[in-house]
């Protein structure tokens, strides 16, 4: 499914990770949040691109990226672009998740944009 060159870089990452990585990430995520739900909301595709919108629902049951588990369910609007080869394999993936609605649905304090763009 991915390619030999295959890269995932996001939004909350500090450097890209390789297909291996990815999968590993992808199943310590689906083991703190068993209950959750990716809903595709709209899929682009045009040649080599693909631009997809989603919705992860769920609750975080155990430890995960560094936030302890709550009962609270979560709503994470996540954006990925995709690129994929001839054959049809992925390539490379990089995705947006909204960190600043998921910091207030978990009641951390949050900065709004301009404020971090100002000196």
């Amino acid at each position: 499914m991915h390619s030999a060159d295959f890269l995932y870089k996001s939004s909350f990452l500090g450097q890209p990770l390789s297909s291996a990585a990815v999968t590993q990430r992808v199943q310590n995520i689906r083991h703190a949040m068993p209950d959750l739900h990716v809903v595709s909301e709209e899929c682009i595709a045009e040649g080599d691109k693909v631009v997809t919108w989603s919705t992860l629902i769920g609750t975080i049951q155990k430890p995960a990226l560094g936030y302890p588990p709550s009962a609270k369910i979560l709503s994470i609007s996540a954006m990925a672009f995709w690129t994929i080869t001839p054959s049809n394999a992925i390539r490379e993936i990089c995705t947006r998740f909204d960190m600043a609605s998921f910091r207030s649905q978990r009641g951390l304090a949050t900065q709004p944009f301009a404020a971090k763009a100002l000196p």
